[in-house]
């Protein structure tokens, strides 16, 4: 087994739509938390800062998952080990996994079992928002300052002020 994970130079939504439909036909259909109508789809793929980041929707969970991208290598790392990323949205932690037939790759669980009540069209529109929302810039109040802490010492001297008028 090679010390490097050599990047994907197609988007790996398709391979990712194959690999974990046979773990749903092999190994997940059946159990109590499978979900038998929400479709299996790879959401919102794309290339950010040379890797591949987008969601993976089963009918057993919600996640979001980061390959390495073209002419990319990654150091292989214990599964299980946990790493932040710096994503547009904030830092996230992300979990080292693998697949047979996917390699290694990085993911975070965002809904896991998947809610009873969830529909296939609001799953699915749950993965492309998510995916969407990890590259986003995050949004913040202009006219706020712009450490919260500072908001707290300032509404504390208005306290204090308030107090000996």
């Amino acid at each position: 087994m090679s010390d490097v994970i050599t990047g994907h130079e197609q988007n790996p939504a398709a391979l990712l739509e194959h690999v974990f439909g046979q773990i749903a036909a092999d190994e997940m259909r059946g159990l109590p938390f499978y979900r038998d109508h929400i479709p299996l789809r790879a959401c919102g793929f794309q290339r950010f800062e040379q890797q591949w980041i987008g969601a993976l929707l089963t009918p057993w969970m919600l996640s979001l998952v980061v390959f390495p991208g073209p002419e990319q290598s990654w150091q292989r790392r214990t599964l299980g080990e946990r790493l932040m990323l710096a994503l547009p949205c904030g830092t996230i932690g992300f979990t080292v996994s693998e697949v047979a037939g996917c390699g290694q790759y990085l993911s975070r669980s965002l809904m896991s079992p998947l809610d009873t009540a969830l529909s296939a069209e609001r799953a699915l529109q749950l993965a492309e928002q998510s995916a969407r929302m990890a590259l986003s810039l995050p949004v913040v109040d202009a006219d706020g300052p712009a450490n919260p802490r500072r908001r707290a010492l300032f509404s504390k001297v208005s306290q204090i002020k308030n107090q000996h008028a």
